[in-house]
């Protein structure tokens, strides 16, 4: 199974956040949304809308607990790690997004086709999909 034949099955909607809102913004985004992560763009810089990021309710707490409630008028982009954005593509094989996911210690990845983004998937979609899969910590067995 392929990211894609989860994409299709779950629909590609995606919920966004701008990196200059605050993340009050975000947390009442992922609340309407109803999601655990946002992708987070850059409409600013570039001539289109550039993925820069995701934020998570990880996030949200890590705002309050490091700068009490000054946190929730924090930029998005003062809590993302932009070099740090991994992705996968509608191709990828879901054993080879659980070891992304099991290595960098994430549970959501946005999914780009070229710089495009078509999708997000989550460790949800991927548990839901696929029953009896191996823990991810054992899926680098089945890595390419």
């Amino acid at each position: 199974m392929i990211v894609g034949d989860i994409l299709r099955r779950k629909g590609t909607r995606v919920a966004t956040v701008r990196m200059n809102e605050t993340v009050e913004t975000a947390a009442q985004l992922l609340r309407r949304e109803d999601v655990g992560a946002l992708v987070v763009k850059d409409v600013c810089r570039t001539e289109g809308n550039t993925v820069v990021g995701m934020f998570s309710e990880r996030d949200v707490a890590r705002a309050i607990a490091e700068h009490g409630p000054s946190g929730s008028a924090l930029p998005v982009s003062a809590m993302i790690q932009v070099q740090k954005l991994i992705t996968c593509c509608a191709e990828d094989s879901i054993e080879r997004v659980r070891y992304l996911m099991d290595e960098h210690h994430i549970r959501h990845l946005p999914v780009l086709e070229g710089h495009s983004l078509i999708g997000v998937i989550s460790m949800r979609d991927i548990n839901t999909a696929v029953v009896g899969l191996p823990p991810a910590a054992d899926a680098r067995n089945y890595m390419n």
